[in-house]
Formats: structure tokens, C-alpha cells, sequence
């Protein structure tokens, strides 16, 4: 039988996995530079990426020390400290995965003047570091705090507790049947402040890193490429170096950061759904209660441990084919994954019922429906990563068809670009909508949260994939600005364009565990407020006819598009100052494009750095204040319609994103390679600008819908028992 005392295990494992990230980045750091102008553009990279986040993370921080108070005010500061401990944990492995980043892009240019085996050796190590630490750090972070208050998680503890409310004097702040009281579950809080905090981090890191890189990227391809006729890289082209600096804060410091806060909250969605049914069944038996809250950290556990496997396979392997050695090292991982997955739940020996007998398993023993749950979050994740690649890869017809279609003009372009990201949006959302029936046929509302960790459970191999594409382009960048040989522009260019590929899965992996994980988190919620004389019901209902749980729904399938119009408004505001300033520099400097005078690098990095810090703060703060400003006047129901009408509408328009602007940056790169005319034509013109469309869409928009809808659920969570049953106008 399983005990609390295997949260040691994965306290080891994540361990295990920090460390062995140290390893990788102490290998790759061993690797020669290269020449000192290579060194010298690199260096130019590295101190504006680090620059940047130090300002970001001052922001940040001011925004964190409130937070944290309130929590400590509130509840307890044993929740601030836990809060503050997630928002930590989450920075440091963007800081750790952006500091290898920022000195393997440089390693793998050399690497590349010697062949392809050589620059993908480097790059992987460099992008295994930021994978690695996600799901180390991470890990052992959540069975540290776990650890620490062990108490709080045994059987028999797992209460409903009340707490004085520091706000009882005021009417607004007054709870039904308890007045002057609070109601929650002290573990529920903690690993809640956790995730919180992880939350927290994640979207001001993806927020902020995709406004400065889309920002730096759009100014570089519109007054580059398309007015002056220069290459993406050119050296002469003032934004090149904020460019690239883009791609380290928002590809890899942001992407870390998010995936990070997607592990947390669906390890601890199942946790919290394990530990309610405890309190809301008194038929649950200490021992089912065990096997359940511990079975997420386990299978996170086998799930680092079968990366670490992945990423030595591919890394000792001599391959002369990137895309072969990662896709085969994914499926090794994923394969070794499903075969820890199934020795650990054979190891179960409960059995239990979850109130619902599956309509397709029947009786089923417990061991089976869990695998057939985990079995059917891995598999959508994997679907939905086709479908995205499918999409988005000029492999495959759509994107032919929207490169053939753009000889007509920008106007076709775009709007053909529209209907394929919203087309794209059918088979994933039938696929998560077919998986989370299966899950919860299986095994209930725990189905679900476990099938969120099915599809990350081997999230280090799959970030370790997702952070060699920013480091290979960074490193074409840098052969480029150094003026190398061609050929070893070809070889980076031939790493990057499996880096377009492979983010596709990592995308996809994202969408779908944000999907799981927050309804779990929006169910846990509802459990949570749905108290009567301080029960928890089994099935709590929340009443979709009532007026306000329809404004609920409806606000909330606004709110992603508001948020939606403040990230492309920013990055558009930044990137019309950036143009300006680059148009200034080749009209009152001749000198630049004739290769006599050296752009003003610093100043380009200095104003995308100041647009995206300046811009990130608003949409950022919508999604922590929101949920309060509607619990506290409409009542915890419309809460919970907020939720639900956030979550479908925030998948449609990360799916939508993600896709479309995929499409459209993959149609001008199948241009760029000789098809429809090439470069230089007015075909390939028009797929730049649509390309500069796409990259708000797809790298600052798309991946922000993610943590918007957990970081919602989770503050909901939090402090959902301090919510008001009926609206303030009632009261």
C-alpha cells in the first residue's frame, strides 16, 4: 500500500533531474565559442535577455510581496511562503533554462562549422537544461512543501476548517451560514498557494517575454525584409540582436516558465481532487484516499525519470538527422513512460467506484480505469500535436495551399490564414471533448485530473525538445551577424526548421493539459463552495439557468478576447515604435546598409524591453483581479460561470492562434525556400506580412490562454470560500 512517505521518492527524483540539468549545462559550456566577433554578438544577446528579465523580474516581484501579504492576512503565512515558494521555483528554472540558452546558441554556430552532428549535440544539451529543470525544480519544489506539512495531508486530518475573516465587519465580505467565518481545507490551500504562485510567474514571463520577441520580430521582418530587402539576420539590420533576444526570454525563459505552471496544476488538480472525494464520501477508506493522492506524485515521478532516459538516449546517439533522433527519443520516452505508468498502477491493490459506473468499462477494477484515464490524456495530447503539425508544417497541404494562394495578395493571405487557424480548432476540440468523457468514464472527476498528467507526465523530454528550437535559431542568427560560411547557416537552418516542427507537440501538450487541468481546478472550486453547515456533497451542482451564473458564462467567454486584444495591442504598439526607430537609423544613417556604420543595437533591445515590461502589467492583472471583482458582486456562482465560460473560450482562440499564426510563418518559410517565385517577390512579401500577423497569435497570444484559465481557476480556488453566495445588490 502506498504512504505519504513516497513523496520522498519524488522529492529524489525531482532532485535526480535538477541535477543532471547542472550536468548538461557544464556540458555544454565546455564547448568552444568560436571566433570573437561570434562571442561578441552572442555576449550582445545574453546581456539584453538577462537585462530584461532582471527589470521583469523586479516587476514581478512588487506584484508578488502583495499578493503574498494577503494571503498571510487573510489565511495564514504559511500559504504566503508557499505562494512565494511556487513564484521562486518557476523563476528559477526560466532563469536557469534562459542561462544555458544564452551560451549554447553561440557553441552550436561552432558546432556547426564542423557538421550537423556536432550543432545538435550542442543545441539538445542547451535545450535539456531548461527541460530538465522545469521538471525537477517543479517536482521537488511541490513533495518538498508536501513534506514539510505532511500532517496536513494524512487521512484522518483532512478536515473542513473555519478561520476568523479579517473583513467580518463589513457586510460585503460576509459569508452565508457562517458569518465572521471562512471555511477551507489546509492542504487544499497550500499546494493551491503553490501552483499560485507558479501561475503567477507564467504568465508574466509568457506574457512579457511574447510581447518583447513578436514586438522585435515583426519590426525585423516588416522594415528588413520587406522595405530595405535584407535577410532576416542581416547584421546591418538594427533589431537582429533584440530579435534574438526575443527568442530566449519568450521561447525559453516564458516557455519554461509556462509548461512549469501546466506540471504544477496537474499534479495538484488530482491531489485536490483526491482530497475532497475524502471529505465528501465517507465511504472512502484510508487506503483508497492514499493510493489516489499519492498516485500523481508517483507517476510525475517515473514520468522525470523516463525523460531523463529520453534525453541521454538522444544526446549519446550519433545521428546525422535531427528530426529522426527526436522523434525517436519522444517515442522512447512516451513508450517508457505508459510502461512505468502500468507497473504503478498494477501496484494498486483498491478499488473504488467514484460514485459513477463507466459507461464503456462497466466494473472494471480500479488499476484499469486509472490507466485507461492516464491512457487517454497521453493519447489526446499526442492527437492534438498532430493535428497542430498538420496545420502548420509545410509538409502537408494546408500550408501549400496558403503559400499557393498568397501570389494573389496580402488581403488572400490573411484571410485565408484566418480560415485555416479556426478550421484547425475541430478535430483537438473533438479530441479533448471524446478524452475527457473517457476519463471520466473511467474514473470520474479524478479521471480528468489524471489524464492532465498523462499527457505531461514526461514534460521534462518534452520542454528538453521545445528549448532546441530557440537555440538553434539563435545560433542561426549569430552565423549570420558573423558573416560564416553559408553552409553553416544551412546546417542551423536545418536544426531550426525540426525546432518549428517539434514546438508543435509542445504546443499541443500545452492546450490540452490547460483544458484538463482547469476543469479540474473549476470542479475542485465548486466542491469547495458549495458547502452547506460545512458538508461537501459529492456531485455539488451549479445552476446553469441562474442569472448569474449566466453572466458568469458570458463575461467569461469574453474575457479571453479582451485579453487577447491587450497582447496584440501591445506588441503592435512596441512594434510601431521599433519601425520607426529602425527607419531612422537607415535614413539618417546611409552608412548601415552599405556596411560602412554598426546600427544602434542597444537602442532597439531598450525600447522593446521598456514596451513589453510597460504593457505586460494590464492584461496580467485581469487575470488575478477578475475573479474577485466577480465573487465579491455577483456572488460564487457567477465565479463559477466565469470559469466555465473563460475555459471553452480561451481553448478555441489558443488552438486558433497557435495554428494560424504556425501556417502563416511555415507558408512564408516554404516561399522563402524557392516555391512561388522565392525571396524577393511580391508573393513573398505578402507572406512576410501575414507572417507578422501570426506572431502575436502564435507565440504571445496562443500560449497566454494556457495560464490564463489556471491562474483564474487557481486564485478562484484560493479564495473562493470568502466569496459571497448571493450578489452584493441582494444582500
Amino acid at each position: 500500500m502506498f504512504t505519504l512517505n513516497i513523496l520522498w521518492f519524488a522529492f529524489f527524483s525531482g532532485l535526480a533531474s535538477s541535477i543532471m540539468a547542472l550536468i548538461m549545462l557544464k556540458i555544454t559550456l565546455g564547448k568552444p565559442e568560436g571566433t570573437p566577433e561570434m562571442v561578441e554578438i552572442s555576449k550582445a544577446i545574453r546581456e539584453g535577455a538577462t537585462a530584461f528579465l532582471t527589470e521583469e523580474g523586479k516587476k514581478i516581484a512588487l506584484v508578488a510581496v502583495v499578493i503574498a501579504a494577503v494571503l498571510g492576512v487573510l489565511f495564514d503565512f504559511r500559504y504566503a511562503l508557499a505562494f512565494l515558494f511556487g513564484a521562486a521555483v518557476s523563476e528559477m528554472a526560466g532563469v536557469m533554462g534562459m542561462y544555458a540558452a544564452t551560451r549554447a546558441n553561440v557553441r552550436v554556430t561552432n558546432g556547426a562549422r564542423k557538421g550537423l552532428f556536432d550543432a545538435f549535440s550542442v543545441a539538445f544539451s542547451g535545450g535539456s537544461v531548461m527541460g530538465l529543470a522545469v521538471a525537477g525544480f517543479s517536482l521537488t519544489g511541490l513533495s518538498l512543501i508536501m513534506l514539510i506539512f505532511k500532517e496536513w495531508f494524512i487521512y484522518d486530518k483532512v478536515s473542513l476548517e473555519t478561520t476568523k475573516y479579517v473583513f467580518q465587519g463589513l457586510k460585503l465580505f460576509r459569508v452565508e451560514n457562517e458569518q465572521g467565518l471562512i471555511s477551507l481545507i489546509k492542504g487544499v490551500m497550500l499546494i493551491s498557494s503553490y501552483s499560485f504562485g507558479a501561475s503567477f510567474i507564467a504568465l508574466f514571463d509568457r506574457v512579457g517575454g511574447g510581447m518583447y520577441t513578436k514586438a522585435a520580430d515583426m519590426s525585423a521582418d516588416l522594415v528588413g525584409k520587406v522595405e530595405a530587402g535584407i535577410e532576416e539576420d542581416d547584421p546591418r539590420n538594427p533589431a537582429s540582436i533584440a530579435d534574438n533576444v526575443g527568442d530566449n526570454v519568450g521561447d525559453v525563459a516564458g516557455l519554461g516558465a509556462d509548461i512549469l505552471e501546466s506540471y504544477i496544476a496537474s499534479l495538484i488538480s488530482a491531489v485536490i481532487t483526491a482530497m475532497y472525494i475524502r471529505l465528501a464520501d465517507p465511504s472512502f477508506t484510508m487506503k483508497q484516499y492514499l493510493a489516489l493522492v499519492t498516485l500523481p506524485v508517483i507517476l510525475a515521478s517515473v514520468g522525470v525519470l523516463a525523460s531523463m532516459i529520453g534525453v541521454i538516449i538522444v544526446k549519446i546517439r550519433k545521428t546525422h538527422d535531427a528530426r529522426v533522433a527526436l522523434s525517436s527519443g519522444n517515442v522512447i520516452t512516451a513508450v517508457l513512460v505508459l510502461l512505468f505508468t502500468f507497473i504503478v498502477v498494477l501496484m494498486l491493490d483498491v478499488n473504488y467506484t467514484f460514485k459513477f459506473k463507466g459507461v464503456l468499462f462497466g466494473d472494471l477494477a480500479l488499476r484499469w480505469r486509472l490507466m485507461i484515464a492516464i491512457a487517454s490524456g497521453l493519447i489526446a495530447g499526442v492527437l492534438i500535436s498532430k493535428f497542430s503539425e498538420y496545420y502548420t508544417s509545410y509538409d502537408y497541404s494546408p500550408v501549400k495551399k496558403l503559400a499557393e494562394k498568397t501570389q494573389t495578395g496580402v488581403a488572400v493571405n490573411i484571410t485565408t490564414g484566418f480560415a485555416l487557424g479556426m478550421q484547425s480548432t475541430f478535430w483537438p476540440v473533438l479530441t479533448l471533448a471524446f478524452a475527457i468523457l473517457v476519463a471520466y468514464w473511467a474514473a470520474g472527476t479524478y479521471g480528468i485530473a489524471i489524464a492532465a498528467l498523462g499527457m505531461l507526465s514526461f514534460v521534462g523530454y518534452i520542454v528538453s525538445v521545445d528549448s532546441y528550437g530557440p537555440v538553434a535559431d539563435n545560433a542561426g542568427g549569430i552565423a549570420q551577424m558573423a558573416k560564416l560560411d553559408p553552409k553553416v547557416r544551412e546546417i542551423t537552418d536545418r536544426l531550426d526548421s525540426v525546432g518549428n516542427t517539434t514546438a508543435a507537440i509542445g504546443k499541443g501538450f500545452a492546450i490540452g493539459s490547460a483544458a484538463f487541468a482547469a476543469l479540474s481546478l473549476i470542479v475542485s472550486y465548486i466542491w469547495g463552495t458549495a458547502k452547506s453547515a460545512g458538508a461537501i456533497h459529492i456531485n455539488p451542482i451549479i445552476n446553469l439557468v441562474n442569472p448569474y451564473t449566466l453572466i458568469g458564462i458570458i463575461i467569461g467567454g469574453m474575457l479571453p478576447h479582451l485579453f487577447t486584444a491587450l497582447l496584440i495591442n501591445g506588441v503592435a504598439s512596441t512594434a510601431s515604435i521599433m519601425i520607426d526607430e529602425i527607419r531612422r537609423q537607415f535614413r539618417e544613417k546611409p552608412g548601415i546598409l552599405e556596411g560602412k556604420e554598426k546600427p544602434d543595437y542597444a537602442r532597439c533591445i531598450a525600447i522593446t524591453a521598456h514596451g513589453a515590461i510597460s504593457k505586460m502589467i494590464a492584461p496580467g492583472m485581469i487575470a488575478i483581479v477578475t475573479p474577485f471583482i466577480m465573487g465579491y458582486i455577483f456572488g460564487q456562482y457567477a465565479v463559477a460561470g466565469l470559469l466555465i465560460g473563460s475555459l471553452s473560450s480561451a481553448i478555441m482562440i489558443a488552438l486558433y492562434s497557435a495554428n494560424a499564426g504556425g501556417a502563416w510563418d511555415n507558408a512564408k518559410k516554404y516561399i522563402e525556400q524557392g516555391h512561388f517565385g522565392g525571396k524577393g517577390t511580391a508573393t513573398h512579401a505578402a507572406a512576410v506580412v501575414g507572417d507578422t500577423v501570426g506572431d502575436p497569435l502564435k507565440d504571445t497570444v496562443g500560449p497566454s490562454m494556457d495560464i490564463l484559465v489556471k491562474l483564474m481557476s487557481v486564485v478562484s480556488l484560493v479564495f473562493g470560500s470568502t466569496f459571497p453566495r448571493t450578489p452584493i445588490f441582494m444582500r
